[in-house]
């Protein structure tokens, strides 16, 4: 009794279907790249900057190795740090360089705290052991200090927030000159001003 032969499928193409098909997902998939922040726990430098800053115009940050925060020689918890950063910049207390008022600050004009925004600058130390997601969360609450700040200024200059300016501009593919000198003006009214450097009084 002849046996009977069970037909072969012919797989030699299936090799040249499947590479075809890992090219197409290769070339039509998008990967995620995950967005970082270009900065580092600062190095202790050895010869610290010099700098001549009345000490009322800094705002000393100090994370210690067990990551706690001191603000003004006493421990915050981090969620007092934003509001401790908006009176602090937002104070209007004295003059600029060129001897005008803040007339859009809305601050306590403490004479112990910040004279103007131009001058507010936020020094932050932290130690070799310092936690980098406590440093991070640092930064995040002084740069919404700053964003509150300024959305609040653009609703009172322009009926509008600051990160309504920033979207529109993004979609104007950077090209719109009326949005870009608003944005120009606020953020020369409340100037980003965070240090890591060492500085002496």
């Amino acid at each position: 009794m002849s046996r009977k032969e069970s037909p072969e499928i012919n797989a030699g193409s299936m090799a040249d279907i499947a590479f075809l098909l890992l090219i197409f997902f290769l070339v039509t998939t998008t990967m995620d790249v995950d967005a970082g922040i270009s900065r580092k726990i600062p190095q202790k430098q050895e010869k610290p900057a010099n700098l001549d800053i009345n000490k009322r115009n800094i705002l000393e940050i100090n994370i210690n190795k067990n990551n706690e925060l001191f603000v003004d020689e006493k421990i915050i918890q981090i969620e007092e740090l934003k509001q401790i950063a908006i009176n602090f910049i937002d104070n209007g207390g004295g003059l600029d360089i060129n001897k005008k008022k803040c007339d859009w600050c809305e601050g306590t004009k403490d004479k112990l705290s910040s004279d103007h925004p131009s001058k507010a600058i936020i020094s932050i130390k932290t130690a070799k052991t310092t936690n980098y997601g406590t440093y991070i969360s640092t930064l995040d609450l002084l740069n919404a200090a700053y964003t509150s700040l300024r959305n609040k200024l653009s609703v009172k200059l322009y009926n509008r927030n600051y990160n309504s300016l920033l979207e529109d501009f993004k979609k104007s593919n950077n090209s719109d000159k009326n949005i870009q000198e608003k944005i120009k003006l606020i953020r020369n009214k409340y100037p980003l001003l965070l240090s890591d450097a060492e500085i002496n009084n």
